[in-house]
């Protein structure tokens, strides 16, 4: 029934730490990005403000650093992905690489909008978080595994508790996170349903 959409049991790949509180949406992709008419190329205007000044010239940000460009964990702090509920915001964050955020906490709309791409938002304290930062930026090309399933983080030789939110551990395992595709894959069973109801017209 779901074959289209795999299930996603865990995340691993290499990290990029991005340090603050209330990091908005408005900075992981700013607004006047938003007019395209399809997500793609949205990756490389993640950060952008951050990244760069009005005369393009590179500012000191860690998605500039040539060791972070093929990271695919992100390491955020409080609050991440906060501000206005932009599907722009983790669209740009995916296309530019990231698989799984790690943070200590994200706005709901947020996490919500990293579930429907496939994207694992979990979360630990802040000392846990800022030790895992702290890795990344000694190690930059050392793997992270995020563990979905059993809600752990692996990096170097430590393991560390996360916490997955249940509803989204339960989509992502069992691969019912992609709602459109899963209505397309049961297409047939919802023209059924719908011509079941009594306030459906065809």
């Amino acid at each position: 029934m779901t074959d289209e959409i795999p299930e996603i049991h865990s995340v691993a790949g290499s990290g990029v730490p991005i340090r603050g509180n209330d990091i908005d949406t408005d900075q992981i992709i700013p607004a006047r990005f938003m007019k395209v008419v399809t997500f793609d190329g949205l990756g490389e205007f993640a950060f952008f403000d951050q990244r760069f000044d009005d005369e393009d010239n590179e500012k000191d940000h860690a998605l500039n650093e040539p060791h972070y460009q093929d990271a695919s964990v992100m390491v955020v702090n409080a609050n991440f992905g906060c501000g206005s509920s932009r599907e722009h915001a983790p669209q740009a964050l995916m296309r530019w690489g990231i698989d799984a955020i790690i943070g200590e906490s994200f706005a709901e709309i947020f996490a919500g909008n990293c579930l429907a791409l496939g994207i694992p938002t979990v979360t630990a304290d802040t000392e846990t978080v800022e030790a895992i930062q702290a890795w990344v930026e000694e190690n930059p090309d050392g793997e992270i595994h995020v563990d979905v399933k059993a809600g752990t983080v692996t990096y170097g030789d430590t393991t560390v508790e996360a916490t997955v939110d249940s509803a989204q551990q339960k989509a992502l395992t069992e691969g019912v996170w992609d709602t459109t595709a899963l209505m397309k894959s049961n297409a047939d069973a919802v023209a059924e349903k719908a011509r079941s109801l009594p306030y459906v017209h065809e």
